[in-house]
């Protein structure tokens, strides 16, 4: 029940993030008080976040690959989950993974679309 709840919950911030994306993206050049739209992160923060997805873009087609994936947590620090001994484990940080590679890609997605209006 609890990994429903999580998985649940995953699932429904995710949308929210899609929903808050959308609504930047249906806004005009310019907000309510005569300002430029901003996007949802700035220059610096742009390379931060293509940084983090490439690195985890990486890792999760490295674990793909090898099929063994570290633990994502402060729980199980060091810890690494084979696809072979811990599939349930494995998948579910595969999962969370490519949740944050997803949610973070839509991210630069709606901020260069906001910079490079036509």
């Amino acid at each position: 029940m609890r990994a429903f709840l999580y998985y649940a919950l995953m699932l429904l911030l995710g949308y929210a993030w899609y929903r808050y994306g959308q609504k930047l993206l249906r806004k005009g050049y310019r907000d309510e008080k005569g300002e430029l739209t901003q996007g949802l992160v700035g220059p610096v923060g742009f390379l931060l976040t293509a940084g983090v997805t490439c690195y985890l873009l990486f890792a999760m087609l490295r674990a793909l690959v090898r099929g063994e994936v570290p633990c994502v947590g402060k729980g199980c620090a060091g810890q690494v989950y084979t696809l072979a001994a811990h599939a349930g484990e494995y998948w579910a940080n595969m999962f969370f993974i490519a949740w944050c590679v997803l949610g973070l890609g839509y991210a630069m997605y709606v901020t260069l679309r906001i910079w490079f209006r036509a």
